[in-house]
């Protein structure tokens, strides 16, 4: 399975009482391809708010999401959780959905040991024939998936890639000594362009909801060697990638990114608690942001 370079994690639209809209749910999907060029979609990942969605509501997304993309492009399931046996089933469920892989998360709050992490990972990754998608991001788990284990996981042949928040030095070293099959993106849009300099072969975009055709400029400047014009894209892009986590003091995703699709008339609704609405300032600053981009 070939995911691509560009893979945007995909908000959950919702409605007015906090529901899943799934005609909303539809016209992003659509959006995301045919007008961003996505070329993989993760749904109930984090950006998705996969914490406050049930187990129905994922399974109906899995499902939703396979129909709607219609083979365009593929699907992952964001099935991890810090439950090993949770995870299986969620997973089973996304195979069951026809799914083209799952995107399993590190284990948070539990913070297990680097030889948990491996066993979670592994008895995961045995009971389903789906490709894998490893998702480390410390930031957000209090547990950092090392170069060492994630190289030991990219044996098990179902385990194909990995979405990598560390540093670029970890990334630079999974890059290094990875298996030919397995492929390392970055989870973060500012480090694209540096973590493709250092062996990465892609990103897990949240801006790509708004970017996504600039980005694939990008990556594809990069890739074929005209290194400048790549940089100049990085520069004009890197307000919106900072921006969409700062505005102007960090707040979470996905919160500013859902702020910008509706005022660009894509609606989305808002989020679930305990997440919460811009405040009138933080929303000047993204309307300001998105003119920003407009105006170059």
């Amino acid at each position: 399975m070939d995911f691509g370079r560009l893979i945007t994690a995909m908000v959950t639209p919702f409605d007015a009482e906090g529901r899943i809209d799934w005609e909303a749910v539809g016209r992003l999907i659509d959006y995301l391809i045919d007008e961003q060029g996505t070329d993989s979609i993760v749904v109930s990942g984090t950006t998705g708010e996969s914490p406050t969605l049930d187990d129905d509501e994922k399974i109906q997304l899995f499902r939703f999401a396979v129909e709607r993309a219609g083979g365009r492009v593929p699907v992952i399931a964001g099935t991890g959780s810090n439950n090993t046996a949770h995870s299986i089933h969620l997973t089973k469920e996304a195979e069951a959905a026809g799914a083209d892989g799952v995107l399993l998360v590190a284990p948070y709050y539990n913070k297990p040991s680097q030889e948990g992490l491996y066993q979670h990972f592994r008895a995961i990754a045995e009971s389903t024939k789906l490709p894998v998608m490893l998702y480390n991001v410390p930031g957000r788990t209090g547990v950092n998936l090392n170069a060492d284990t994630t190289l030991r996981l990219a044996q098990i042949p179902n385990i194909v890639a990995t979405k990598d928040c560390a540093p670029t030095e970890q990334l630079t070293a999974i890059a290094a000594a990875a298996p030919a099959h397995f492929r390392v993106y970055s989870g973060d849009d500012s480090q694209t362009l540096p973590a493709l300099a250092v062996g990465a072969y892609g990103i897990v975009s949240v801006a790509s909801h708004i970017v996504g055709r600039d980005m694939k400029r990008m990556i594809q400047a990069y890739v074929e060697g005209r290194t400048a014009e790549a940089a100049k894209l990085h520069q004009r892009l890197s307000p919106i990638f900072k921006g969409l986590f700062n505005c102007p003091h960090p707040v979470p995703n996905p919160v500013p990114v859902k702020y910008a699709l509706n005022h660009l008339g894509i609606p989305v609704g808002g989020v679930r608690l305990p997440l919460v609405p811009l405040d009138e300032a933080e929303a000047a600053f993204v309307r300001n942001l998105l003119s920003g981009l407009e105006r170059q």
